[in-house]
């Protein structure tokens, strides 16, 4: 199983994401493993996501009546 837990960061330059990754570095747990995958805004703005149940519809909510 390489996924357990996904978390993403988004860093301004390759500056910002060495300094987080010194950080996780420093951090990891003795029996540990973390991967770290840096990935351009372009590639980001590429994923497509696929979800295994069509949503619910949202219930109808009453219309707010707004008092002054």
């Amino acid at each position: 199983m390489m996924q357990f837990s996904v978390y993403n960061r988004h860093c301004a330059s390759r500056e910002s994401a060495d300094v987080h990754i010194k950080r996780i570095k420093n951090c990891v747990p003795e029996y540990g493993q973390v991967s770290i995958l840096l990935i351009t805004d372009k590639q980001y703005g590429d994923i497509i996501n696929f979800y295994g149940q069509k949503p619910a519809p949202l219930p109808n909510v009453p219309r707010q009546l707004e008092l002054f």
